[in-house]
């Protein structure tokens, strides 16, 4: 069955296949299609995002900068973005200003567009310390915005703990103390290619604020979900485990239409062969399997449309897995992209 929305998604990579090379950059599956289109094919992709007032707006983050669509995915062009040599592996749109938007980037990196993304500006260094020795450059996972104060903009860090802006960018604060103390407790310890065993609570994935509980901010780190309720002073383990298998945390998202609602897709490492999508309806507070499906690789990406409730896709690696429900979870359907398209890193519905 085709989709009635349109899917996108972001391709990069080959973690765990040295040597190997795949198909990168950005595919399209429009409404009503049967396969998907390769409308990116010369860089690796890390975020795809579309704009959620303007669905024909559509942005890639690439390891050439920001490329942007205004025709719903059918064509991209590379934006007015500085020539810096950065990945880009975020975006955020300001919920006070739809034409301001910010992408984040590797090493950890923040611009800014004021016109919708044609042209860009680098921020000021955010300057966080570096507390793991990683074999890649550590880098802006996801951003989230408070609900009522627009200024205040948080930052997951991969693998860099989080930070936090009070003034829509210009600076930044480093909020991963408490994190490395958690860190320091025998279940939430784990180095595997860094020098330090607060590597685990550092290798932070997204990000989630919801508008019912604005002060309130919901991370998603390899050892687990975790809430901080006064600015990232102290951050408490939400206990996952008590209701998933895997608590690999790689992906968070509240739903657009009910703030007590969100998705976390949980799997059993960064390179896995199984994982699961969880959906809350109480903020948080308990999980249950939302998905009906077995995937093959570490779920990497939750996509919710912006109008839509009732529709959510995901996305894993290794073998090119998107599978997707638009009757909130009764049935779902999987549309792969073509074989030998591996390494989904960034999934988009709408």
């Amino acid at each position: 069955m085709a989709s009635q929305s349109n899917l996108y998604a972001g391709i990069a990579g080959y973690v765990g296949r040295a040597g190997q090379q795949g198909t990168v950059g950005v595919f399209s599956r429009l409404a009503g299609a049967e396969s998907w289109s390769h409308v990116i094919k010369d860089h690796e992709c890390w975020a795809v995002h579309i704009h959620p007032t303007d669905p024909s707006v559509v942005f890639a983050g690439t390891s050439d900068g920001v490329y942007r669509s205004t025709d719903a995915g059918k064509t991209f062009a590379r934006t007015d973005f500085p020539k810096d040599g950065i990945q880009i592996w975020s975006f955020l749109v300001d919920h006070s200003n739809p034409k301001r938007i910010y992408a984040g980037g590797s090493p950890i990196t923040m611009y800014r567009s004021e016109d919708c993304g044609e042209t860009w500006a680098k921020l000021a260094n955010p300057g966080m310390p570096d507390r793991a020795v990683m074999p890649f450059a550590c880098r802006v996972m996801r951003m989230a915005q408070h609900p009522t104060k627009p200024e205040t903009i948080y930052g997951a860090l991969e693998v860099n703990g989080v930070m936090r802006s009070d003034d829509g960018g210009d600076s930044w604060t480093d909020i991963s103390t408490d994190l490395i103390r958690l860190a320091q407790q025998p279940h939430l310890k784990s180095k595997i290619v860094s020098n330090t065993y607060n590597e685990g609570m550092l290798d932070s994935h997204a990000i989630a604020i919801s508008p019912n509980d604005p002060d309130g901010v919901i991370l998603a780190v390899r050892m687990g979900l975790f809430h901080t309720a006064d600015r990232g002073e102290t951050w408490q383990d939400m206990e996952v485990g008590r209701f998933s298998p895997n608590t690999y945390g790689r992906d968070i998202k509240v739903s657009p239409q009910d703030g007590n609602t969100m998705y976390a897709a949980l799997s059993v490492a960064a390179a896995s062969h199984d994982g699961g999508l969880f959906r809350s309806q109480d903020g948080g507070q308990s999980w249950k399997r939302f998905d009906k499906v077995k995937v093959h690789g570490t779920i990497m990406s939750v996509a919710l449309h912006n109008k839509n409730p009732n529709t959510v896709y995901l996305g894993a690696r290794y073998d090119g897995e998107v599978y997707g429900t638009e009757d909130g979870g009764d049935t779902w359907q999987s549309m792969p992209l073509p074989a030998g398209v591996k390494d989904i890193y960034s999934l988009a519905v709408g």
